[in-house]
């Protein structure tokens, strides 16, 4: 793991292999080891994997109050300064996912592949902002293990609790890591952030869509979604899994990943 300073505060990343560079943010509340499965699978296969802890997670610092996701999207193009990487293929799982849009919002002449996991490029609803923001006051006063106990089962698939106990392990264990304070400042972003409906459709570059056939949090209805305004998408659905099939299905996950980028 190296620290790097940009933007105003650290960030926290590693940075594997060699090759055309492919850059993954992790969802909430996790950090960069939720990909741990895909970094080693796609630096064997010759990619430069570089995988940031983001603002208010793991290594990197925490800033209380509200994170825009146009922030964190900011913290992505300065760490990849920092990097002297100008182009890369770019994805991320759920929150990380709607950051993954919001860069291509910003930047897309930096992007030459998208890859969307288990999210959903609708904005919240007023209902879905209320429950929200009272979950991200709720972190900030009682810490995360009330939030891990209660969506372990649906961060991954109740069957792979019992049948998989190091991802569940691993799942519970970055969820009670998260700083309190961050991962409430992400919420609040993420609350306010934009429909990315209307964005998909004016992207020029290929996109693979994965979601667990399981997922509750973004159900198949919203990968189909997702993949039907895209012009370029390629749309993977993995069984076994719900939330996080990069670590409930690893090997599916990563072939469909490393065919993908072969593209």
């Amino acid at each position: 793991m190296t620290v790097a300073t940009v933007n105003g505060i650290s960030i926290g990343y590693d940075d594997e292999g060699a090759g055309r560079p492919v850059v993954l943010v992790h969802g909430h509340p996790f950090d960069r080891s939720m990909w741990g499965p895909q970094v080693a699978a796609l630096a064997a296969a010759g990619h430069r994997v570089i995988v940031p802890d983001l603002r208010g997670y793991g290594r990197s610092t925490v800033v209380p109050g509200k994170t825009p996701f146009a922030t964190f999207a900011a913290d992505i193009a300065a760490l990849l300064d920092h990097l002297g990487v100008e182009r890369f293929a770019l994805g991320g799982v759920s929150m990380g996912g709607q950051i993954v849009m919001e860069c291509y919002r910003q930047f897309p002449e930096r992007i030459d592949a998208l890859v969307l996991s288990d999210t959903t490029a609708r904005g919240d609803t007023p209902e879905g902002r209320r429950v929200r923001i009272a979950a991200a006051d709720r972190m900030a006063r009682e810490g995360m293990a009330w939030y891990a106990e209660e969506n372990l089962a649906r961060m991954i698939a109740p069957a792979n609790v019992e049948a998989l106990p190091e991802v569940a392990g691993h799942v519970h264990a970055m969820m009670t890591a998260a700083p309190p304070e961050g991962a409430a400042a992400a919420l609040r972003g993420r609350a306010e952030r934009p429909d990315y409906r209307e964005l998909l459709t004016l992207v020029s570059v290929p996109a693979l869509v994965v979601v667990g056939r399981d997922d509750e949090f973004t159900p198949v209805a919203d990968a189909e979604e997702m993949a039907g305004l895209l012009r370029d998408a390629t749309l993977e659905v993995v069984d076994g899994a719900a939330h996080l099939p990069n670590l409930e299905q690893p090997e599916a996950f990563n072939a469909a990943l490393t065919a993908f980028l072969r593209r």
